[in-house]
């Protein structure tokens, strides 16, 4: 992919990568996947019917060699920086949604936040908000 991305496609840039870097993509991720893109207000107005081909984009661009720092890359330059703490805040979303954070998720969680350019008092705090809303007994 040479084209730069729209704000949609580096949000569903950032959760398609959250689920892959594990090397697994769980129904549970699919489905919040799903959720976020018909419920989040920042996709309003975007058309549903093109998720699947922006998650394949994504998938060809993390096949290629170097494929997650072009990610990063893209996402970064796509976002404005009034989205940068959504994008982080939907990826802990995906992370969280099969109950368990893997290790290959949580430093895929680093470089977002280093790429983003977002603190560590933002991020924890985002990551608060989102443990807070995940729990279960």
């Amino acid at each position: 992919m040479t084209e730069s991305l729209n704000h949609h496609a580096a949000l569903i840039y950032v959760m398609v990568t959250m689920s892959a870097v594990d090397r697994t993509m769980t129904d549970a991720e699919l489905a919040r996947i799903g959720e976020i893109v018909s419920n989040l207000p920042v996709f309003a107005d975007f058309d549903q019917e093109t998720l699947v081909k922006t998650a394949e984009g994504c998938g060809e661009v993390l096949s290629e060699d170097g494929g997650l720092d072009r990610v990063l890359l893209l996402v970064r330059n796509a976002l404005p920086k009034k989205l940068r703490e959504t994008a982080y805040a939907i990826a802990l979303e995906i992370a969280a949604a099969d109950r368990g954070v893997k290790p290959e998720e949580t430093r895929f969680l680093e470089m977002l936040r280093d790429s983003l350019e977002l603190d560590k008092l933002t991020t924890a705090g985002i990551e608060r908000g989102i443990r807070a809303r995940n729990i279960v007994l």
